[in-house]
């Protein structure tokens, strides 16, 4: 059975002595690629979680020196590159740099609270869209062209993060922390309780600069590993997850439509996404008819399956979660889990070979993580919350 203190000893293989963490490959080594911010900042997260349950904080640690000091950050024009060769200034990027800061800030590490403020600073300043009530994609290095592609991943973990930071600035700033909440709403209001549950919770992903939803996007190439075509059936779980989390920080503000939505959205990924094609599991991706578009079954996403399961046994009590729980948990250690090197392939074929078509390698262990962690524990704002 897969445990964190294994899967955190996997994930120290990742650190880069001259900072910050790097991409690990099938093996559990270090591969010689360019670091990306987002495995930086995500590595950083988990490493925070786990200094609050007592583990040793020097990799947290070192990950927020990396943010703050490292080559990545652009001391320039301020911000974070999305790699080490590539110049882009990315919404998804500086989500996970606000929740690296957040969570570094929850465990009380040292910069923990500077890397959150600059980070948040920077989302507000460069992403936030106020009008629109969700962020912009991203920009060129030194913010001088925006693109004008719009997505729902990004904003996604946009609301993730302001719900982070919103917890760890409630004590000291309790009106920015109330203005990160209203702001995680509208975002989710819009995606969730606007568009996906305009098509019978079929969750649109690609958008244009003025947020018209663009269906067939990426069709020619819809393996994407950040922006495949169709209906993406994680983000679908991950939507859920963070009504719920979104819920319990709202608290008696909340509008009954965030757990309303929640189970629709949960029930639909379940229901069309399980053995869409006849074989076990998730596919990547489903069409907007729900047939099966990418089959390979990706790591994360029944991890988010897993994790959407057990915060909605614990916001509602009901058994059907927990039968889920235990059926998908049991499947990844079946299927997924790699005893060699203590965390999950990242993605299989249809029935249940190794796969490489969309991930290399084994570089994150951001989603295997947060699911154990929420295992048994209450629904808050973030999970970093959960662990306080």
């Amino acid at each position: 059975m897969t445990d964190l203190d294994g899967l955190l000893a996997f994930a120290a293989r990742s650190r880069v002595p001259e900072g910050g963490f790097g991409h690990l490959g099938a093996d559990g080594a270090l591969v010689d690629r360019p670091q990306e911010t987002y495995v930086v900042a995500r590595m950083t997260h988990v490493f925070g979680l786990a200094h609050l349950l007592g583990r040793p904080g020097g990799p947290v640690r070192h990950g927020v020196a990396a943010l703050l000091d490292g080559p990545l950050h652009d001391a320039e024009h301020g911000g974070w590159r999305a790699a080490g060769d590539d110049d882009t200034k990315a919404a998804y990027v500086h989500a996970f740099a606000v929740l690296a800061g957040a969570t570094a800030t929850a465990a009380g590490v040292d910069g923990g609270r500077q890397l959150l403020g600059q980070a948040l600073a920077v989302w507000d300043g460069r992403f936030w869209d106020d009008a629109a009530g969700l962020a912009v994609e991203e920009w060129t290095r030194d913010w001088s062209a925006c693109s004008d592609y719009r997505g729902a991943n990004a904003n996604m973990h946009g609301v993730e993060a302001t719900l982070a930071a919103a917890d760890v600035l409630a004590g000291e700033d309790p009106l920015t922390a109330a203005a990160l909440r209203q702001r995680a709403l509208r975002s989710t209001g819009r995606i969730v309780h606007g568009w996906a549950r305009e098509r019978d919770w079929r969750l649109p992903e690609h958008f244009t600069a003025g947020w018209e939803p663009v269906p067939g996007y990426n069709r020619d190439r819809p393996a994407d590993p950040f922006r495949p075509y169709g209906v993406t059936v994680g983000h679908q779980f991950e939507w859920a997850r963070l009504c719920l989390h979104l819920r319990a920080a709202l608290e008696e503000e909340a509008p009954g439509w965030l757990l309303d939505d929640a189970v629709a959205l949960f029930d639909a990924a379940a229901e069309r996404g399980w053995a869409a094609d006849g074989e076990p599991g998730f596919p990547y991706t489903l069409d907007w008819d729900d047939r099966p578009v990418v089959e390979a079954r990706m790591h994360w996403v029944l991890c988010e399956a897993v994790a959407a399961a057990t915060v909605l046994h614990a916001a509602t009590g009901e058994d059907r979660y927990a039968e889920l729980v235990r059926a998908w948990r049991a499947h990844g250690e079946e299927r997924f889990a790699d005893v060699a090197t203590g965390s999950w392939h990242h993605e299989l074929t249809p029935r249940g070979g190794v796969g490489t078509s969309v991930w290399a390698g084994q570089p994150d262990a951001y989603h295997l993580a947060q699911m154990l962690l929420l295992e048994g524990r209450p629904v808050r704002g973030s999970v970093a919350a959960a662990l306080r």
